[in-house]
């Protein structure tokens, strides 16, 4: 179990060298690698980048901070694959900095500059720290409020106050999980009492007040575009089809070792168990930071169990656990510090090996890795096949039943007078493409269809007088992996109304398929 705060040494002043040096210099490790980074965006950084184009306060499937952080990059840095992802080493870095001074302040400088480490040196932070991606942002944010949180509870003045709802608020605004943080506040507000004292008065009010003044924009944005991005999270959870899946709550435990790492994860859950087990004799400090754990890793094991979660929802956990893991295992047993010092060598040593495999296909192919690339080679190429067949004919437009593609178009590709459209395939728009983009029912001029979506085409059939093959496309991956469309040269779109019987007839006949 983790003890209480010790006593700070006379070397507080290396540690604090060692972990601005530590912090400052993987940081900008980061942004040289990230600079010779040869991969392009993938699909959804380059949505990221479309939503940049135009500043909102809202977007279809996510809160506005990415866009207006990608917005930033590229009007400092120019319009290139390298400033699109610029923010990410920076926010890590910053997030980084947040777990040093929690550490330092909750125990010792020496437990921030291992919390620190851990978290920069996890499984997943070799990936996040080389895209941009809304899980950026949200635990920046997040390791900001539980400094706040920190610094209030041990006395901290108006300026933390302010500075907990300053984080809180543009938590919200970067990934709609910091609602996980508004929960393990309630709990933390339950069950320790320091936290209590610290927001039952004014300066909480305050806080409040300026989190829900930063959320209100968005909420607004929502009421006006029919709450699209809170209907997309929703939609995400997917408890429309049959609940019950024991082996989505296995894959999603799994997926966790490569979130937070095979040793560093049993550990967290080790600590968890043990803080619950003896929960009136835990440290207050165990029981705060517990709070801001367990709510959320509970609450996705039953997303999971009930219907589906991906391994990254439950990523905000791993703030707080950075800090609760490197407190425990500095302590006790040698045995801990061995975990702690191998984790962090396995997991720099696994980083550094994808991120020099990922770049380079004939290691891909030699370790068998081409169906984790597919999705991020061979951009250039791809859009200027397309963009070649949509000038090649007497098209007034070329479409697209892929969302993926059709952004990848929209940042890599060259198409003249040729718009690019998208065609709907249920009732309504199910993305951001879809609801900017949609082609127009009615719409009579001929067009291209490129489709990526087999089982798709013969429902695309159905809503046009002329649809005729036009062809397709071969784009050659690493390996023997390819990309594969399909083209169809149709006019004279007449939209199939989508109520239930035309569901209900393309389920029947076993030909319906997902898009997102």
């Amino acid at each position: 179990m983790v003890v209480e705060k010790t006593d700070r040494t006379h070397s507080a002043w290396s540690w604090e060298t060692a972990a601005a040096a530590l912090i400052l210099g993987i940081g900008f490790a980061r942004i040289v690698a990230l600079a010779l980074n040869p991969i392009e965006l993938y699909a959804d950084e380059s949505q990221y980048w479309v939503w940049s184009r135009q500043l909102d306060w809202g977007y279809f499937s996510k809160p506005p901070m990415i866009a207006w952080l990608i917005h930033l990059m590229t009007t400092l840095f120019g319009d290139s694959d390298f400033s699109v992802r610029l923010a990410s080493p920076l926010l890590h870095t910053i997030t980084a900095s947040f777990l040093f001074l929690s550490g330092r302040q909750l125990w010792d400088a020496r437990t921030g500059f291992w919390a620190a480490l851990i978290y920069l040196t996890i499984p997943s932070m070799w990936i996040s720290g080389a895209v941009i991606s809304t899980d950026v942002p949200v635990m920046c944010a997040w390791s900001g409020a539980l400094y706040a949180l920190v610094r209030l509870r041990s006395g901290g003045g108006w300026a933390s106050a302010a500075g907990l709802g300053l984080a809180i608020g543009l938590g919200f605004l970067s990934k709609y999980a910091m609602i996980y943080f508004g929960l393990g506040l309630g709990i933390a507000l339950v069950v320790d009492a320091p936290t209590r004292t610290a927001l039952l008065n004014l300066r909480g009010a305050l806080a409040l007040l300026i989190a829900l003044a930063l959320l209100t924009p968005n909420i607004l944005w929502n009421a006006a575009h029919d709450f699209a991005t809170v209907s997309h999270t929703a939609a995400n959870a997917n408890w429309g089809g049959e609940l019950g899946h024991p082996g989505e709550l296995l894959e999603f435990l799994a997926g966790q070792l490569g979130i937070f790492g095979p040793a560093l994860f049993p550990v967290l859950v080790v600590v968890l168990g043990g803080i619950v087990w003896h929960f009136r004799q835990a440290p207050a400090v165990s029981r705060l930071l517990a709070a801001f754990i367990l709510p959320i890793l509970l609450t996705v094991c039953v997303e999971a169990f009930i219907s589906r979660a991906h391994a990254n929802w439950a990523a905000v956990a791993y703030v707080a656990s950075a800090l609760l893991v490197a407190a425990f295992l500095l302590r006790g047993p040698a045995w801990r510090r061995g975990v702690l010092y191998g984790s962090i060598a396995f997991h720099t040593a696994l980083g550094l090996f994808i991120s020099i495999v990922v770049v380079n296909p004939s290691l891909v192919e030699s370790f068998g890795l081409e169906n984790s690339t597919k999705r991020i080679r061979a951009w250039d190429q791809t859009t200027a096949a397309i963009s070649e067949a949509g000038l090649a004919g007497d098209y007034s437009a070329i479409v697209f039943d892929d969302r993926n593609i059709f952004h990848q178009m929209q940042r890599y590709g060259s198409t003249g007078d040729r718009p690019l459209q998208m065609w709907l395939r249920y009732a309504g728009p199910v993305n951001h493409a879809e609801q900017e983009w949609p082609l127009a029912d009615g719409y009579a001029a001929p067009v291209l269809i490129v489709s990526h979506r087999p089982l798709e085409v013969e429902k695309m059939r159905e809503d046009f007088d002329l649809f005729e093959p036009a062809g397709s496309l071969s784009i050659a991956l690493d390996g023997d992996k390819t990309r594969e469309f399909t083209l169809w040269r149709a006019q004279g779109y007449h939209r199939v109304e989508r109520d239930d019987a035309y569901e209900a007839r393309w389920l029947d006949s076993g030909e319906d398929e997902q898009t997102g």
